[in-house]
């Protein structure tokens, strides 16, 4: 990989893996785009400890809280009914899932799963499934003639069910095309919580599933040896810098904006793959990448 693969793989990683676009596919498509090598599981796995870094600095406040009472909880009985503690064991919770399947699913998440025609898919129907969430929290924020407006949950609200709903949502985006976000805030949605609370959980979420993914492709990088060092550690600085800005920027959309310019770009994106694949100008499989 040249330093300059790295940079643009390390801004693509940055400004989408907060976004419901799904950074995976993103990066796969650059890739086959550019006509370059796709950068595999494991770059995907490592860079994305730049951007979970991000997250930890931009909600280092209330990671700190959860932290001390969910530690204090420990020996603590009166603190178990803390909010922050409780907190706490729903990240554990949530982050089962995909730690059970990301394990049982390794081999087909880096070899099949990254065929364009099921990112592609993914794009498309994750897409229509994040406008019908979207449409229900706007319909119920607004009311109607008929009807007044619903009040919708808080992360006070968050119990040990709709936590594992949250983490098996957060699964799903070990297929490329899913989304992270896209996945866990819709399903948030469904659930009756705030754009702002099923957003935050779910950044919250991503840090130990994300951190323990790059951590694990990382020892087997170093083991293997198969790794360009300098470019990878590279495109994870960039990807720090650039999913910063997107945290911050995104935060304060999801409170007044609708997620529906994400949801028809999804689907036009979808297309263009399925045409592009269909005609023969993009190869489907990441070891037939089209130059």
């Amino acid at each position: 990989m040249s330093w300059f693969e790295s940079l643009i793989l390390g801004l693509v990683q940055g400004l989408t893996e907060f976004l419901p676009v799904s950074s995976s596919a993103h990066l796969r498509l650059t890739a086959a785009f550019s006509g370059w090598e796709d950068p595999g599981a494991a770059f995907t796995a490592i860079t994305q400890i730049g951007t979970e870094t991000a997250v930890l600095i931009y909600f280092r406040k209330d990671i700190g809280r959860i932290l001390s009472a969910w530690t204090r909880s420990l020996t603590d009985k009166e603190m178990r009914r803390d909010h922050d503690a409780q907190m706490g064991w729903l990240v554990i919770v949530g982050s089962i899932p995909i730690g059970v399947l990301g394990l049982t699913l390794k081999e087909q998440i880096e070899g099949p799963f990254r065929d364009l025609r099921i990112t592609a898919t993914m794009l498309i129907v994750v897409g229509i499934i994040i406008g019908i969430a979207d449409r229900l929290a706007a319909r119920d924020e607004s009311g109607g003639r008929h009807r007044a407006a619903k009040q919708r949950k808080g992360l006070e609200e968050l119990n040990v069910k709709d936590g594992l709903i949250f983490g098996l949502c957060q699964s799903a985006a070990l297929i490329p095309g899913v989304s992270r976000s896209g996945a866990t805030i819709s399903g948030g949605l469904f659930m009756g919580y705030t754009r702002e609370a099923a957003a935050r959980y779910s950044f919250l979420l991503a840090i130990p599933a994300v951190l323990a993914s790059g951590l694990f492709e990382l020892k087997d990088a170093m083991e293997s040896g198969h790794v360009s060092w300098g470019p990878t550690i590279f495109a994870t600085v960039i990807a720090f810098a650039s999913g910063y800005a997107v945290i911050a920027w995104f935060m304060k959309f999801i409170s007044t904006k609708s997620f529906m310019p994400f949801v028809w770009y999804r689907i036009a994106l979808g297309i263009v793959i399925i045409v592009l694949v269909t005609m023969g100008v993009l190869s489907p499989h990441a070891a037939e990448s089209a130059h």
